[in-house]
């Protein structure tokens, strides 16, 4: 009878452990370009219900004011860097997402900001930091902001590339020698995971010197922390899952179910042996630097494999309880 406690018991340990295996997925990142300020940023701090700009107010109208409340989630979930395959001409800024189709209007009159040539201090609003490579390119010579960004509107290679920047009051900072340009032009920012193969886009549009497109355009306003607190109860997007579609589609995103609970076991505790390996397995393996710390992220040490590998122990800990417990129950019945 003993025997047959501890082996249902290893069983229901293993169990647990196997099934937390399969709830294992990547967290969901989420930010948006403050420096220079990204469209969807500035039409955010303007107010979703009520923005100021033309062109906001016209993005407004075209995806609704939730997208502007969801602006941290512009991305492609597997993009797994096959950016320009997966983001047709005409959608850069929305990253393919109808979502975010506002983003996508041509004209010459985004809210922007005053860029120089040569060294500049970016900014990255990251609300779920996670290690990872950013890649800014420019606009060429001649870019026309009334008609929809193509790919090749940007230089063909990007003029800023970092690995990891660090966190500085919940932050991305980096430095990034800006190429010499003249009038409107605009950024574009593509935030790729080392951690998973989600990836994140900003459109920021800027004025080097005068701007050349007529009218100057409204100067964009980067929110403020107050303002990003304000709007948290509005988002639709939380951290806690990762879809294979485009996230940030209007409904919360969230974590894997879990699995229904396995019957208690008898009165005999599961040896220590497994209590510490559930223990160790529950533990976060990735969480970030704090913010402010200004030290770079933690190693996540996963990648896009990571939950596959992980569903593959917790199977093979499955297989290997029920063996286990099978042959402990025909030695039971033999005596």
């Amino acid at each position: 009878m003993t025997s047959r406690r501890t082996a249902a018991s290893v069983v229901t340990a293993t169990a647990v452990l196997a099934l937390s295996g399969l709830a294992v997925s990547p967290a969901v990142a989420h930010g948006s370009m403050t420096d220079p300020v990204s469209r969807v940023s500035a039409c955010y701090a303007e107010g979703p219900e009520s923005p100021k700009s033309a062109a906001c107010k016209a993005a407004v109208a075209a995806s609704g004011a939730q997208a502007f409340y969801d602006w941290n989630a512009v991305n492609i979930a597997n993009a797994a860097g096959k950016h320009r395959d997966l983001i047709p001409d005409g959608k850069l800024c929305s990253a393919g997402n109808d979502k975010y189709r506002g983003l996508d209007l041509a004209r010459a009159d985004w809210p922007s900001s005053t860029l120089a040539s040569g060294k500049h201090t970016f900014r990255y609003k990251g609300t779920a930091p996670h290690r990872g490579s950013f890649e800014l390119y420019v606009t060429k010579d001649g870019y026309d902001p009334s008609k929809p960004l193509k790919w090749s509107d940007l230089e063909e290679k990007p003029f800023a590339t970092v690995t990891d920047p660090r966190m500085e009051s919940g932050d991305y900072v980096f430095d990034g020698t800006v190429p010499n340009k003249s009038g409107r032009h605009l950024i574009y920012s593509i935030w790729q995971r080392s951690d998973s193969p989600e990836a994140f886009y900003t459109c920021s549009d800027v004025v080097f010197g005068k701007d050349n497109g007529g009218a100057p355009a409204p100067t964009a306003t980067a929110p403020t922390d107050e303002e990003f607190e304000d709007g948290e109860d509005k988002s639709s997007v939380e951290h806690g899952g990762h879809g294979d579609d485009h996230a940030g589609t209007g409904a919360k995103e969230t974590a894997a179910a879990p699995a229904t609970s396995a019957p208690a076991a008898p009165e005999t505790p599961a040896p220590a042996e497994a209590t510490e390996s559930a223990t160790s397995e529950s533990a976060a393996p990735n969480e970030p630097a704090a913010a402010g710390s200004g030290e770079l992220l933690a190693e996540t040490g996963g990648d896009a494999t990571t939950p596959y590998l992980a569903m593959g122990g917790a199977a093979v800990l499955a297989v290997g309880a029920a063996v286990l417990f099978g042959a402990t129950r025909r030695r039971a019945a033999r005596r």
